[in-house]
C-alpha cells in the first residue's frame, strides 16, 4: 500500500547509516561536515591588538585637546615590548599588539598630527578600537557543533585556530544505473524509437553538488542477466539508485532482481505526483532508491528522498531545505489524495514578499519546465484547490538559486 511523502522521507532518514569518520586537510573539508564538536583550543584573537590604523594611548592622558608625543611605532607582526608611556602615544598599524598600559587607539582621523606630536579632536573612551584577547573565542569555547556543513567562515575559523587537518565523515560512494532497452548513451548514433540515458548524467551531477561521488555504472538492459550483473557491482557502493523499471510493466523487473539479492523493501509507491512508483529497500547497510524513469520524476523523487539521506550518511545535521511560504499569484487546481511537487517560479516584490507561480507545463515529459524553476512547492495531499493569495510551502533548487525582484 502506497504511504505518505513525510512517511516514506523519515522512513529513510531512520534507516540510512552513518559512514565512518576521517581526518582530511582543511580545504578538502570544505562543503562536507564536520564530525566532532570542535573546541578552541586558544584564544581568538591570541592578543589585545588595534582595530584601525592610528595611536595607541592611555585614556588618563586624552582629554580633548590634549597634544601627545609620539614614542615609537607598531607595525602588524611586530611585538610590543614597551610599555606605553605617561603623555605619550605610539603609532600602530590595524593588527599590531597593543603596548602595555595602553587602553584605547585613536584613529587617524580622530586626531591632528604634528611631526612628533598628536592633538586629540574627539573624545576617546576605553576600549575604543581594541580587539581585545579572547573578545571573540575563549580557550575550551565549543566553536562548531559536530554536522556543521563546513562554510568558507567555518573554514576561516579553523585555519585562525591553526587546525591543518579536519574529521568528517567519509563522502558516500553512489552508483548510479540507469534501466531500459530504450536507453542509449550519449556518443551512441540514434536508433528508431531511442532515448538518451540523461538521468545518470542529472543524478550523477546532483550527487556530485553535495560533494559525495558519483559511480555511473552505464545501462542495464531489460533482461535479468544484464540486470542481475550491474546491480551485483552497484551493491559494492555505499549506495545504489537505479531509474526505471520499479513500475508494473511487463519488463520492469528491478524489483525482481533487488529481491534476489535479499534487499529488503521498505516501501514501494508513495502518494506522492510525481514519483508515486518510488521504492526504497536496504542490502544489510546499503540503501536502494529505486527512482522512476522519467526524468522529472527522477530528478525530484532524488531532490525529495535522496539528497536528504546522502547528507545524512555524510554527517550532516540539517538535512532538508529550508521551507518557506510564499504567496500564489495564479489558482491552481490538483487531485486530492497525493502531494504534488509543482515546479514553480520565484520572485521577491517591493515589499520583500515571496511571490510564486508554476514554472510551466507541469507534464512529467517536460523537462524545460524544471530548468525554468527556482524551486518546488509541495501542495498538500488532501487540498484540490490554492487560491490566489494562498501561502504555500516551497523551498529553492539547487545550491545557488538566485531569485529576481
Amino acid at each position: 500500500m502506497p504511504i505518505s511523502f513525510y512517511e516514506a522521507r523519515q522512513q529513510i532518514l531512520d534507516k540510512v547509516p552513518l559512514l565512518d569518520i576521517e581526518k582530511v586537510p582543511l580545504l578538502e573539508a570544505a562543503g562536507r561536515a564536520i564530525a566532532e564538536d570542535i573546541v578552541a583550543p586558544q584564544a581568538l584573537p591570541p592578543f589585545n591588538n588595534s582595530a584601525m590604523d592610528g595611536y595607541a594611548v592611555r585614556i588618563k592622558d586624552c582629554a580633548t585637546g590634549t597634544t601627545l608625543a609620539v614614542k615609537g611605532s607598531l607595525l602588524a607582526g611586530s611585538t610590543a615590548v614597551d610599555k606605553a608611556q605617561s603623555g605619550t602615544a605610539v603609532r600602530i598599524m590595524t593588527g599590531a599588539p597593543i603596548p602595555q598600559g595602553a587602553d584605547a587607539v585613536i584613529p587617524f582621523e580622530d586626531c591632528q598630527e604634528g611631526e612628533e606630536n598628536i592633538t586629540i579632536l574627539q573624545t576617546v573612551k576605553k576600549g575604543d578600537h581594541i580587539r581585545w584577547a579572547g573578545e571573540d573565542i575563549r580557550p575550551g569555547d565549543q566553536v562548531i557543533a559536530a554536522g556543521t556543513q563546513l562554510r568558507p567562515a567555518e573554514i576561516s575559523l579553523l585555519a585562525s585556530m591553526r587546525f591543518a587537518t579536519v574529521p568528517v565523515r567519509r563522502r558516500v560512494r553512489v552508483a548510479i544505473l540507469a534501466t531500459g532497452d530504450e536507453l542509449q548513451d550519449i556518443n551512441e548514433l540514434y536508433f528508431e524509437g531511442g532515448i538518451v540515458n540523461s538521468n545518470s548524467w542529472a543524478l550523477a551531477a546532483a550527487v556530485r553538488e553535495i560533494n559525495a561521488i558519483p559511480l555511473m555504472l552505464g545501462i542495464a538492459r531489460d533482461n535479468l542477466s544484464d540486470l542481475r550483473a550491474k546491480i551485483k557491482e552497484g551493491l559494492q557502493a555505499d549506495v545504489l539508485i537505479t531509474s526505471a523499471g520499479v513500475s508494473a510493466g511487463d519488463r520492469d523487473l528491478v524489483r525482481e532482481v533487488l529481491q534476489e539479492f535479499n534487499v529488503q523493501e521498505q516501501f514501494w509507491k508513495v502518494r506522492v505526483k510525481p514519483g508515486h512508483p518510488t521504492a526504497f529497500g536496504m542490502c544489510a547497510k546499503t540503501p536502494v532508491f529505486s527512482l522512476p524513469g522519467n526524468p522529472v520524476s527522477t530528478m525530484l523523487t532524488f531532490e525529495e528522498f535522496v539528497r536528504p539521506a546522502l547528507l545524512k550518511m555524510m554527517g550532516h545535521h540539517t538535512v532538508l531545505k529550508a521551507l518557506y511560504k510564499a504567496t500564489l499569484t495564479e489558482p491552481l487546481k490538483k487531485k486530492p489524495g497525493r502531494l504534488q511537487m509543482l515546479r514553480v517560479s520565484l520572485k521577491i516584490d517591493q515589499n520583500g514578499d515571496m511571490l510564486v507561480s508554476s514554472a510551466g507545463d507541469q507534464n512529467t515529459g517536460i523537462l524545460r519546465t524544471l530548468v525554468d524553476a527556482q524551486g518546488i512547492a509541495l501542495l498538500d495531499a488532501e487540498r484540490d484547490f490554492f487560491a490566489v493569495g494562498d501561502k504555500i510551502d516551497v523551498h529553492l533548487l539547487g545550491a545557488s538559486t538566485a531569485l529576481g525582484y
